[in-house]
C-alpha cells in the first residue's frame, strides 16, 4: 500500500528536524568556549564600574584611609519615644487603634496598656513597642 501524502510530509520534516539538529550540534563543536585558560576568563572593572578584560595599572592605585572605614552596621539615630496620637477606634473587648500624629501609621493597643480610661477620639501620648505581630502601643496617657 502506498503512504498518504500526509505521511510522506510528516516523514520529510522529521529528516529536516534530524538535519538542523545535527548542523547545531557541529555548530556547538567548533564554536566551544571550554578549555580557555584562566587568563582569558578573568574580568576586571575599571575606574568607572565598567568590566574590561585589561588588567588594572599598578601605579593608580587609590590610598584607603583605614580611620574612615565603618566596621558593623550604620548607627541607628535615637527615635523620638513618646509619640502622640488619636484613638480611631476601641472595641468593647478592650483593644483599639492609634493613629499616630506624625507618620498617620496605625498603631494596635489593649486597654491593659493604658494608665488611663480612653476612648474612641481621645489624643493619647504611648511609646511603641514591637510586639510578634507587628508595634504596639504601651504606657498609654491622656493629652490635655
Amino acid at each position: 500500500m502506498a503512504d498518504s501524502f500526509s505521511k510522506k510530509e510528516n516523514f520529510k520534516k522529521k529528516l529536516q528536524k534530524k538535519k538542523e539538529k545535527a548542523l547545531r550540534r557541529e555548530d556547538r563543536k567548533e564554536n566551544n568556549d571550554k578549555g580557555k585558560s584562566l587568563d582569558e576568563m578573568f574580568m576586571y572593572v575599571d575606574a568607572n564600574g565598567q568590566l574590561t578584560s585589561t588588567p588594572p595599572d599598578n601605579d593608580n592605585k587609590a590610598e584607603v584611609n583605614l580611620d574612615n572605614i565603618q566596621l558593623g552596621a550604620a548607627p541607628i539615630e535615637a527615635e523620638e519615644l513618646v509619640k502622640t496620637g488619636i484613638v480611631t477606634f476601641f472595641s468593647e473587648k478592650g483593644y483599639g487603634f492609634i493613629t499616630e500624629d506624625k507618620s498617620k501609621e496605625n498603631v494596635f493597643f489593649h486597654s491593659n496598656n493604658c494608665t488611663e480610661l480612653v476612648k474612641k477620639g481621645n489624643k493619647v501620648s504611648f511609646e511603641k513597642e514591637r510586639s510578634p505581630k507587628g508595634f504596639s502601643a504601651v504606657n498609654i496617657k491622656l493629652v490635655k
